[in-house]
């Protein structure tokens, strides 16, 4: 096998054979099968509900875990579900979750929903995938869940089925019991007939799929994306491209032999995919630490001891994560720890270097989004590793930079080191990108090539630097700034944990650079010392933030990016109500809210005089941000 150091490496490996050859599993569920006849009795996934590196855990080897998902398979094909129908999980953590996910799969077209959704965006989630089947959780203690999925389920009345999970049944009697007794029923009503998961599993067989498979490489499963800068979108996933992400895991770096911990959420890509999928294929074990993972109670403070006790040789992380650990000390032999693998955001060179520094342990950066199926390039791992890069493509992947036009066709081809947008083909990307139709157009190029919306470079070793998010991108004046260079230098600062810039409405320029700044406990930094500290250390003199707030936590998504849409919201509520308080004008800003067609919009309470729309205008109407009035039509 080669082990690929270089591009020229990645090149071999595809003139090698053709990727069709790269394995042999046509579905989801023939890659269970094939593992778990290797592998019958290691270890496939494992999980404890609670963070203590003593508390009980539960572990399912490849077989148990293959008649799992063969039993939940059979019983969404008896309640009706069919290679088209959609079965959704709105699932935290637990070997439930990538139970479902495959079987799933296997039945129908699954889509996993984020939990901490609202009910209003988990019910158009729901409904736009028509969800025939929902699995989800039983009422639990200190768990809000059961009652937002049926508030959910009110408004998605095309649901039939609930399945509930019993998240006791981790817990070691009576704990179990109490727990379930002490969880409150939802008060919401809906028309799905509600059925014990495991009690429904018990019915079904567990040695074979009571059905036949379909080999036709359809849509097995639909992700919403994280909406880190806009309403989630519904992309689509063929088997070839999860399949391909498993490959990767196990041809570049997995074995049986390995563990891997991932404290991210099933609902996501990352977990799903690089992570559960690379399991899959190679045979490693998977480790989950509580429902909610990272976010789980005490995950930080035992972590390194987590390590220490389930062997981990791998560890998946997050910048975000990354930054949280810096604050916990290295307390537990984590030898078996060999590296780290960040992705889901660019980890600032700061934090880059401040974690191996405390750690010791390598970390390697790569690159996936939802709508390529995940996998698109990683600093290989026994190649050179360039600090700030996410590395060469996979195997069998196309990276190009791009110039567009507004309708999307290629103005040019960017040369080593020229800046343009990342475009990606490969096993992953689909021609039906998103299962809205309306939401493809322009998502890919003539010859294919899909186009991120990020903005990136390739240097003549063919490494991939991200150099930023079209929609992130700060336009002043007609001039782009990048936030990556306002983040970077702020991230320089020792009391700094985390850092979004984002551009705030501007009269006169459009938009001028804001930033807001999470501080490390116990840290005494103001405002007034960052922005001198900004002023000095930020390269570009049109970057220098014109405003900088310390918020005591900043907004996040659950797989831990900075949730610049609400960043983004908080600034024009706070320029466009100072517009307006300077105006002497009586109106305020109750909300900034999301509108598919214009985006964000700043909604208006009127004066007591009732709307003035003339007044309004003459103060706001300078600003490229919309506004409406409250109860006004979308």
């Amino acid at each position: 096998m080669i082990r690929i150091a270089t591009l020229a490496d990645t090149r071999a490996v595809e003139a090698e054979m053709p990727l069709e050859r790269r394995w042999t599993a046509r579905s989801l569920h023939e890659q269970l099968a094939e593992t778990a006849g290797r592998f019958p009795d290691r270890p496939a996934i494992s999980f404890q509900l609670k963070s203590g590196p003593g508390d009980r855990a539960l572990t399912l080897t490849w077989a148990e875990f293959k008649a799992e998902v063969t039993r939940l398979a059979n019983l969404l094909r008896r309640l009706g579900v069919g290679p088209g129908d959609s079965v959704a999980y709105v699932l935290p953590n637990g070997l439930e979750a990538p139970a479902a996910l495959l079987a799933g799969a296997t039945a129908g077209v699954v889509t996993p929903v984020n939990p901490l959704l609202s009910p209003d965006a988990m019910a158009g989630i729901l409904r736009e995938v028509g969800a025939k089947v929902v699995i989800s959780l039983c009422p639990f203690p200190k768990s809000d869940v059961a009652n937002t999925v049926a508030a959910a389920l009110a408004e998605a009345p095309g649901v039939d089925y609930l399945l509930e999970v019993d998240l006791g049944r981790y817990l070691a009697p009576p704990l179990g019991w109490v727990a379930r007794f002490l969880g409150k029923r939802p008060a919401h009503r809906h028309a799905a007939k509600v059925l014990d998961l495991r009690r429904e599993m018990a019915r079904e067989r567990s040695d074979a799929l009571d059905f036949a498979e379909t080999f036709d490489d359809r849509f097995c499963a639909r992700f919403h994306t994280g909406g880190t800068t806009g309403l989630p979108k519904i992309a689509q996933h063929r088997a070839r491209g999860i399949l391909y992400n498993g490959w990767c895991g196990s041809f570049y770096m997995f074995t049986e032999a390995d563990v891997l911990m991932c404290p991210l959420p099933m609902f996501h890509v990352l977990g799903a995919y690089p992570i559960l999928m690379s399991c899959l294929t190679s045979g490693a074990q998977l480790v989950m630490v509580t429902p909610q993972g990272y976010r789980g109670e005490g995950v930080f403070d035992s972590f390194w001891k987590l390590i220490e006790r389930w062997k981990v040789s791998f560890l998946i992380t997050v910048p975000t994560a990354a930054a949280r650990l810096m604050r916990v000390k290295v307390n537990a032999d984590v030898s078996t720890l060999r590296l780290a693998i960040s992705g889901s955001a660019a980890m600032p060179v700061e934090l880059f270097n401040r974690f191996e520094a405390a750690t010791g342990v390598r970390v390697l950066e790569g690159y996936g989004m939802t709508e390529a199926t995940c996998l698109v390039s990683i600093n290989p791992p026994f190649g050179e590793r360039k600090i700030g890069s996410v590395g060469l493509p996979f195997a069998y992947t196309d990276l190009r930079i791009l110039r567009c036009d507004g309708a999307g066709r290629v103005t040019k081809v960017c040369g080593v080191d020229e800046s343009g947008e990342i475009c990606v083909r490969g096993p992953g990307v689909n021609t039906d990108v998103y299962a809205d139709p309306e939401k493809n157009r322009g998502m890919l190029t003539e010859d294919g090539f899909l186009r991120t919306g990020d903005l990136g470079r390739l240097d003549a070793d063919g490494y991939l630097w991200i150099t930023g998010r079209a929609k992130d991108l700060i336009i002043r004046g007609g001039h782009n700034i990048d936030p990556a260079q306002i983040e970077e230098a702020l991230m320089r600062h020792p009391d700094v944990t985390f850092v979004g810039a984002i551009g705030q409405p501007d009269a006169h320029s459009g938009e001028v650079p804001a930033v807001y700044v999470e501080l490390a406990p116990g840290a005494s930094a103001t405002p007034e010392e960052l922005l001198r500290f900004a002023s000095d250390h930020v390269a570009e003199h049109a970057a220098v933030p014109k405003h900088l707030e310390v918020l005591p936590e900043l907004p996040k998504t659950a797989i831990g990016k900075i949730f610049k849409p609400e960043l983004r919201r908080r600034a024009i509520a706070r320029v466009y109500g100072e517009a307006l308080a300077a105006a002497g004008r009586p109106e305020t800003v109750v909300e900034v809210a999301e509108d598919r067609r214009l985006g964000l919009v700043a909604v208006l309470a009127p004066g007591p005089g009732g709307p003035d729309d003339a007044g309004v205008a003459a103060v706001l109407d300078s600003f490229l941000t919309p506004w409406r009035w409250q109860g006004a039509e979308h």
